[in-house]
């Protein structure tokens, strides 16, 4: 994302939007990661009356406390932003971090007609791009490319299943896509998540990879769904092309998983509702050759509602006591050929990836290699090792 104004990458009613973040301080007995809230366009640390994100996310009258609540003032939300661009500056005095700390981070797969066929495709090519095209024009002529009007589980899908069935044409995406079942899976560790202005990392086995710009549901410990925020669900194509059982290999890595930059809270001017109605951009810039790559997801176009994702995640099948924040999947497969024609798009080293909307701001990440990336080495041990050492549990 070119824009040097930091209000390009914050919500569009930043005065009226209550958000919440987490900060790493590195001033004297402050060293460390702290909760913030900025409220009004400036940034307060609220780590001495709650923590970490989780304990505040399971607050009763969350939207009340964080209109309310005294901080120590860090400054506006504008410079915070500013000084988090990934300029290869050094590191600011106060880094952001991914909004969410000891939580559980999950992630929905195939949630849209355009990503069910693709996952497809990376099946039938076997994880090798140079098949993708002609792949993709077989499914094309065999089951079309518009299952957006199917809804997942229903009649129609399971007579769609049994036809392609008949077909030979049956995959386990098909069946997570529009059977009864979302696919639900671990996306990343608690404290594994890098925030915004971070590197993300790629393996270096992978040939075939791209972003995957989502919406991302923070939810507490109750299962009640208290704000949203952006993601980057970053994929290796080839990985898991070979087989669906290398999910995890392909999708947990060192700073595999961006979020960010902030969590904003549900109120009366931003609720599910507006999360229903978003379209999320992503926009890629090659920094090596010069790519440019634009695309969108609508939200409208999901073929199960969040809410619905977030049941089939939590319940009295599955608890979370310390909260989870859920992906919601993305629509958006870039296919737009980069290196060779047919060849489709995958990341160089150095991409700059921003994935946006309006109500929400902006998450940008540079890509590098998740070998070469600073290890991840702060854990949820390290994180209370560091807030009892200064006096906030």
């Amino acid at each position: 994302m070119t824009s040097s104004s930091p209000s390009a990458y914050l919500p569009d009613d930043i005065q009226q939007a209550l958000l919440v973040g987490r900060v790493w301080r590195k001033a004297g007995a402050h060293e460390g990661p702290s909760v913030v809230l900025v409220r009004n366009g400036e940034v307060l640390d609220i780590t001495a009356s709650v923590p970490t994100t989780a304990d505040l996310f399971d607050l009763e009258d969350i939207v009340q406390f964080a209109r309310t609540v005294k901080g120590e003032p860090l400054g506006s939300v504008d410079k915070l932003i500013e000084a988090n661009l990934p300029h290869g500056k050094e590191e600011p005095a106060l880094r952001l971090l991914a909004p969410n700390d000891v939580q559980a981070i999950k992630a929905c797969g195939v949630t849209f007609a355009v990503s069910l066929i693709e996952r497809v495709i990376e099946e039938q090519a076997g994880g090798d791009p140079a098949k993708a095209q002609d792949v993709r024009e077989t499914i094309a002529a065999t089951i079309g490319t518009d299952l957006s009007k199917i809804k997942p589980g229903s009649d129609a899908a399971m007579k769609l299943k049994t036809e392609l069935e008949r077909r030979g044409a049956w995959s386990q995406y098909m069946e997570v896509g529009i059977g009864p079942d979302a696919e639900v899976f671990s996306k990343s560790q608690p404290m594994s998540a890098v925030g915004f202005g971070a590197d993300i990392g790629l393996l270096p086995a992978s040939n075939w990879n791209n972003p995957e710009p989502e919406i991302v549901l923070a939810v507490n410990s109750r299962g009640e769904i208290v704000g949203a925020t952006l993601g980057n669900d970053v994929n290796l194509r080839d990985i898991e092309g070979r087989s669906a059982l290398l999910l995890g290999k392909c999708k947990d890595n060192n700073a595999s998983c961006a979020i960010g930059p902030f969590v904003r809270l549900f109120d009366e001017s931003f609720d599910l509702d507006s999360v229903r109605k978003a379209s999320v951009s992503l926009r890629v810039e090659g920094t090596d050759d010069g790519f440019l790559l634009d695309g969108v997801s609508h939200m409208s176009e999901i073929s199960r509602d969040p809410a619905d994702l977030v049941a089939q995640t939590c319940g009295r099948h599955h608890q979370y006591p310390d909260g989870f924040m859920l992906f919601l999947g993305t629509m958006f497969s870039p296919i737009k050929d980069r290196d060779t024609p047919g060849g489709g798009f995958t990341h160089h080293l150095g991409d700059k990836v921003a994935i946006s909307t309006p109500q929400l701001g902006a998450l940008i990440n540079t890509v590098q290699l998740s070998t070469e990336i600073a290890p991840w080495t702060f854990g949820v041990r390290a994180l209370y090792r560091n807030l009892a050492s200064r006096g906030l549990l």
